[in-house]
């Protein structure tokens, strides 16, 4: 039973194929596969879980900010670090900017191994790494 387990994450986007070719690109690397497409989104699973990018026709507004109200962003694990090491730099040729630059790896502290990754939406992905090799993976 996957009681109190998160189901799945639906993200609003303003340019369906700009959210396809920077979050499914990202997702696609960590081993997500698509599970739907329709005319206004496309959802990839890993696990149970799935996450959706819609460009729904009720969308209010045209633009997010990591700031605002709302979703900050969304963290997932990569291990071991020297993967997220690589996918971090690969990211930042598929439309992602790495965030706190100056402190990366170490932006969430000395003892957090990440990367802080925005697309040109506006949406943060946060890549953790929690071991350092691929033992604990």
């Amino acid at each position: 039973m996957n009681h109190g387990l998160l189901h799945h994450v639906e993200l609003w986007v303003p340019h369906l194929t700009r959210a396809e070719d920077t979050l499914g690109w990202l997702l696609r690397q960590l081993g997500w596969s698509e599970h739907q497409r329709w005319d206004a989104g496309i959802s990839w699973r890993l696990g149970p879980t799935y996450i959706v990018v819609e460009q729904s026709p009720a969308l209010t507004g045209t633009t997010h900010h990591r700031t605002s109200p709302g979703l900050n962003h969304l963290a997932l694990h990569v291990n071991p670090r020297s993967t997220l090491d690589t996918l971090t730099e690969a990211a930042q040729r598929n439309g992602w900017t790495l965030l706190f630059p100056d402190r990366h790896p170490h932006a969430g502290g000395p003892d957090h191994y990440a990367a802080y990754l925005e697309n040109h939406d506006g949406f943060e992905i946060e890549l953790v790494a929690t071991s350092d090799d691929t033992s604990a993976d």
